[in-house]
């Protein structure tokens, strides 16, 4: 089902959404798919995708053109790769050459032949991780000679022979540098991985990494890096420290005690003009931001910088004093637009909550207005909310925005009630709403987004971008912080914000560590506490006595024996040099009804296609599927999904993402026309890549199910050609 354009602009009078259809009509009549490789002769045998977001403008484009909207339905499974392992698989592939690059879930690096997925090499760092690893860097020297692979294990950046994936001994410490390292000695500790791979420029290597949601947690810096030696080449302080502009919308000493602010998504480049484009995540604690009262800039921020020198060229902070976990999903796009009767290098930035902005990229000016709207003031003590909030007024939001009464689901009369019931006793006044003590507040899209990291494809030719979006709600709510045990304290600060006060959690995105103790002994639990699993970041802070009552508590809920209910955290293992935190998160709850499916009424994914010269949407439609209820007739339900498309040069729009029905679509990029999909054993959480290889195209994904632990479990990359 295609959404109505009326639908989508229902806002707009009848002669503007003629004209609106009209221009959407005319851009893909001027903006027709190129008949041959563009930019390269037809006859080209080999087409690569070098570059995290197959360009460093993040457009997920390929010239490509051999698979057609005419012949896509042809599509087959070309060959596949099995990891032997079972957890989460996130990785957007490197293609080079023959050669395709892959991670397995616990971050050893493969080497795989591109047309025939036979292993080459395997590297392996020996470091322990569980956590997600999205992507590859590459170098090439000027004279084509000289090839450099950057790979990632947890905090650690691997220089790699791309030929025998032997670390280069000249770079940093036999090989690797550790971003834990270079951060200042003010920088709290905490958790440092590179989820996402840097940005090469030149001879730097620009990057980000993901931290905490607590404190303590490092500070965000972002930093470049020299390709050949590891040596530090510049570091730009997204805490800014004293004398630094941003300093003043901070309390004054907050730089020494709070982090994040962190460049978890990765970035993009123009790298003619030589700027780097980096956004940002919020400020820690996520919910309750009493000791970091301000605007705390430059967190949830679109940075552009020099990429020579990290130098701050022009900023755009998207949510003030962030408290709701509203960072930026994903790294933004380049594109060139037709904007007042002149083309305009652009830079567009989505977000978690639905808002499209779009920049000049050079002056940082909006192309569409932005007003600050004003929102409710926070009823708990000691927080302060901003009073404004900037709004994309021109540009419609991609995912719905308040949830209401008659948007509750009608899947069963019996769902119905129950969601209506539990509705009554939420608060749910739309975006920027500050959490409340004691009761339940609708983060609607939820706290995943809207947008989330797989990213965004655009059309450099016509300057349209597909999003893909979650569309159902989540809750969340602040608690009072009791005097309680070493323990319950540790749990309380470090995780409680995702798996519940109760230790419930909410499976599958937070596992209830109830369930999961007669599984885990303590010393795996231990492992998984310093080492992470999944989206959880490892706490390398927790030791000693603390860890031992913290697992203790974890485990059965209660003090270790003989333990004093008025210990307070040990110095250093937590956030002690912190003001003390007197309100918490209660944790992030979804709002699903008792049979596991949103409790609000569809579509709960969607996919969309903007005109960005315009800001005007060209259609929409449900995205995803949940398989025995599409068995019982409810096809449309679109579904949570986590990865992103890639668009191709002749018309088409690939993308797996959806959790449950474990597919991968080829929509027609024109009309948001299904046309072929295909059912894989396991769920595609992850973007894909094409490329050529000796005259074929394919289509690569990774693919796993951690997402869904009621379904057949494992991790593997499949990958499609025409016969």
């Amino acid at each position: 089902m295609i959404f109505p354009i009326q639908r989508v602009l229902q806002r707009q009078p009848i002669v503007t959404t003629v004209a609106i259809l009209a221009a959407s009509l005319l851009t893909f009549a001027i903006y027709k798919p190129a008949p041959a490789l563009a930019g390269a002769p037809a006859s080209q045998k080999n087409v690569d995708w070098p570059v995290y977001g197959g360009s460093k403008s993040g457009d997920r484009y390929s010239p490509l053109t051999q698979i057609t909207p005419a012949n896509v339905m042809n599509l087959r499974v070309a060959w596949t790769y099995d990891t032997g392992e079972t957890t989460g698989l996130q990785t957007h592939p490197l293609i080079v050459g023959r050669t395709i690059f892959v991670y397995t879930p616990s971050q050893k690096v493969m080497a795989l032949d591109a047309a025939t997925g036979k292993q080459i090499w395997a590297f392996d760092s020996g470091i322990k991780t569980g956590q997600p690893d999205r992507g590859f860097s590459f170098w090439t020297s000027t004279d084509g000679k000289s090839n450099i692979l950057f790979a990632q294990t947890l905090s650690a950046l691997w220089a790699l022979d791309p030929d025998t994936g032997k670390p280069i001994p000249t770079f940093g410490n036999r090989g690797s540098i550790d971003l834990r390292e270079n951060l200042g000695a003010e920088s709290p500790a905490g958790t440092v991985a590179i989820t996402t791979p840097g940005t090469v420029y030149k001879d730097l290597i620009i990057m980000g990494f993901r931290t905490g949601e607590t404190e303590p947690s490092p500070h965000g810096d972002i930093r470049a890096y020299d390709v050949h030696t590891g040596a530090l080449r510049w570091s730009f302080h997204t805490i800014p420290h004293p004398g630094e502009p941003g300093y003043e919308t901070w309390p004054k000493e907050a730089w020494k005690y709070t982090g994040g602010a962190n460049n978890w998504t990765g970035g993009v480049l123009d790298e003619k003009r030589g700027i780097f484009y980096a956004p940002t995540g919020s400020a820690v604690t996520d919910f309750y931001g009493a000791d970091r009262v301000g605007n705390d800039l430059y967190a949830n921020t679109l940075l552009a910088l020099d990429a020579s020198t990290g130098k701050l060229l022009w900023h755009f902070q998207a949510v003030h004093h962030d408290l709701w976990d509203r960072d930026f999903p994903a790294p933004p796009v380049l594109l060139t637009l037709k904007h007042n009767g002149k083309m305009v290098d652009a830079v567009a930035q989505t977000t978690k909550h639905g808002q499209i902005f779009v920049f000049d990229r050079v002056t940082g000016k909006p192309l569409f207005p932005i007003e600050e709207k004003p929102f409710p003031a926070s009823t708990t003590p000691g927080e302060v909310a901003s009073p404004t909030q900037p709004i994309s007024v021109a540009i419609e939001p991609y995912a719905r925005q308040r949830l209401t009464a008659d948007m509750l689901t009608q899947r069963t009369p019996e769902a119905h009630t129950w969601a209506a019931k539990e509705f009554a006793t939420f608060i749910s006044n739309g975006q920027f709403i500050p959490l409340s003590v004691g009761k339940q507040t609708v983060i609607f899209p939820g706290f995943d987004g809207g947008a989330e990291w797989g990213g965004n494809a655009a059309d450099p030719r016509s300057g349209i971008l597909y999003i893909n979006a979650n569309d159902i709600a989540w809750t969340g709510g602040l608690t009072e912080v009791a005097s309680t045990g070493l323990g319950a304290t540790a749990y309380g600060t470090q995780c409680a914000v995702c798996h519940g006060p109760d230790r419930k959690g909410q499976p599958p995105t937070f596992p209830s560590l109830i369930d999961a103790t007669p599984r885990l002994t303590t010393e795996q639990m231990a492992t998984i506490v310093h080492e992470g699993r999944g989206r959880m970041p490892g706490f390398t802070n927790l030791s000693g006595d603390t860890l031992t009552a913290l697992l203790a508590y974890v485990r059965a809920g209660t003090e270790p024996e003989g333990r004093s209910d008025k210990q307070e955290l040990a110095s250093g293992s937590a956030a002690s040099t912190a003001p003390a935190t007197k309100y918490r998160f209660t944790g992030y709850k979804k709002f699903l009804d008792p049979d596991g499916y949103p409790a609000i009424a569809g579509p709960w994914g969607t996919l969309s296609a903007v005109d960005l010269n315009t800001g005007r949407y060209l259609w929409k439609v449900p995205f995803g599927q949940y398989p025995e209820l599409a068995a019982k007739g409810l096809k449309d339900t679109g579904s949570e999904n986590y990865g992103g498309p890639v668009l191709t040069a002749s018309g088409l729009l690939f993308i797996g993402a959806t959790n449950f029905d474990n597919k991968m679509r080829a929509f027609e990029a024109r009309s948001g026309k299904l046309l072929w999909e295909y059912t894989m054993d396991f769920a595609g959480n992850a973007t894909p890549a094409t490329y050529m290889v000796d005259g074929k195209q394919y289509v690569v994904i990774a693919t796993s199910s951690a997402r869904n632990p009621k379904a057949k479990q494992g991790a593997r990359y499949v990958a499609f050609a025409l016969p």
